[in-house]
């Protein structure tokens, strides 16, 4: 199943998320990507997510989350939920808040950042901008 607003696409499983958690989704990209970015919103299973892993970034092992910048304005997310499920109890967070989380360093990502103390900073300001009130 789809949902889609102008510059959003999520592709979601059956009955995986709510309206809130698409409304989520928005106000991110639009507070880290901002209005003009296109953004697709990917839910995958560990085989695809291995599979993507393996052919881009020369990975052997299953992702919680790909990025994709595609251009400037465009980029498609990832997200395997078999692993962002698992992954959630480790860092003591929700399944949904741990999704969220993942949702905000893919968005990171996709705006340029790598993986260091500038991309950590931001993650806490959007955590306790969006979940944490």
């Amino acid at each position: 199943m789809f949902l889609e607003t102008k510059n959003l696409i999520v592709n979601r499983k059956k009955g995986t998320f709510d309206k809130a958690f698409f409304s989520f989704i928005e106000k991110l990209q639009k507070e880290i990507l901002k209005d003009k970015y296109s953004l697709s919103v990917n839910f995958i299973s560990p085989k695809e997510a291995r599979t993507l892993n393996e052919k881009y970034r020369n990975k052997d092992y299953t992702p919680n989350i790909l990025s994709f910048p595609l251009s400037k304005n465009e980029g498609e997310i990832f997200i395997c939920l078999s692993v962002a499920k698992k992954e959630a109890r480790e860092f003591s967070l929700s399944y949904q808040e741990f999704l969220k989380l993942l949702l905000i360093h893919g968005c990171l990502h996709l705006k340029g950042l790598d993986h260091g103390d500038r991309m950590e900073k931001l993650e806490m300001k959007y955590l306790q901008k969006f979940m944490l009130k």
